[in-house]
């Protein structure tokens, strides 16, 4: 007997759209088995966070709406930083619902502007009496080469100068707050970035994946430096690599742009993809965890601390870094 040319096909389709309901129906708290297969590490503490004040850039989607449902659950005072202040509302009202925390704002922040980061910056600390948590996690991804208002390339404009400039301006704050904490999200695309100081800001040849890598390096770097020149503040910061992760972030990968390329990419991404909660976990544990609260200068990936890739830890690279971002930023003109 001769099978239809289709079968095959509809065969293959099938069981992939089967494998992708059941595990992503164990994904969601469903639980088939013991392991989870995609998700990497959870982080399980109970900690609540009343009284303390939390700012999470890119807080209206993705690993950063699921970061502030979280810290809203457990009592803070969220402040979800972000470029479309309509699409803020809208998640800002849903986590409000769910969590039964008023305590929750939406603050204008486009990280693609130094006017705008440092309007951010001059607002919350004329109004904030303290901030405890500041989540650098508002990011782009290999997009087409576009130019922030500053005139920078637009994934090291936003990715390390814009949450650089953030960071440094709302500094004395932090320190006033003490113990605080710095976070920001990098990527294991850290591991194939170079940061080329020759062409910094890609003028000569641009290319959108090794760009990416070398944002998320700086987000590396930046994290070293700082940890060191903020010693003895009770002020840490460290990073993470928050997994692979189902969100809008890959919506500049040529695939995701085709019908056939989102067609087939649809069910894999369902089975190899975290969801983004599941993307939260690490940016929670370095949020909450009571054991971390000395630790600084780390990265950390599955909850769990890991060794950056050998250009993660090169302290003269850090160093120029460093002394080119403030330059860049002008941020001693503050």
């Amino acid at each position: 007997m001769r099978l239809p040319k289709y079968a095959l096909p509809v065969s293959v389709i099938g069981t992939l759209a089967g494998s992708t309901l059941l595990l992503n129906l164990e994904k969601n708290n469903f639980p088939l088995g013991k392991w989870d297969y995609s998700s990497g590490g959870r982080y399980n503490g109970e900690e609540r966070i009343a009284g303390k004040t939390v700012i999470v850039t890119g807080a209206n989607t993705g690993i950063g709406k699921e970061t502030a449902r979280e810290l809203a659950r457990r009592g803070g005072r969220i402040i979800m930083a972000c470029r479309d202040l309509d699409k803020c509302e809208i998640a800002r009202k849903e986590i409000v619902l769910e969590t039964a925390n008023k305590s929750v704002e939406c603050r204008k922040l486009d990280l693609a502007s130094f006017a705008s980061i440092r309007a951010f910056a001059k607002l919350i600390n004329s109004t904030e009496s303290h901030v405890d948590i500041l989540i650098n996690n508002a990011g782009v991804m290999m997009c087409p080469k576009m130019l922030t208002e500053d005139g920078l390339e637009m994934q090291m404009g936003v990715n390390h100068f814009g949450h650089f400039l953030l960071t440094q301006l709302l500094l004395d704050k932090l320190k006033a707050s003490a113990p605080s904490r710095i976070i920001f999200l990098s990527s294991l695309a850290h591991t194939r970035g170079q940061i080329n100081f020759e062409d910094l800001n890609s003028a000569q040849e641009y290319n959108s994946r090794t760009v990416y890598g070398q944002s998320k390096l700086a987000n590396v770097l930046c994290t070293q430096e700082l940890a060191k020149i903020l010693e003895g503040t009770n002020v840490t910061v460290n990073c993470l690599h928050p997994g692979v992760v189902n969100t809008e972030l890959s919506r500049h990968l040529g695939f995701t742009q085709s019908k056939i390329g989102s067609f087939v990419f649809f069910p894999i991404k369902f089975l190899l993809l975290k969801t983004p909660l599941q993307g939260a976990q690490t940016t929670l544990r370095l949020a909450l965890d009571p054991s971390l609260e000395k630790v600084t200068g780390k990265y950390f990936s599955d909850c769990r601390e890991k060794e950056p890739a050998p250009q993660g830890q090169d302290a003269a690279a850090a160093k120029r870094l460093w002394a080119v971002s403030e330059a860049w930023t002008r941020v001693k003109q503050d």
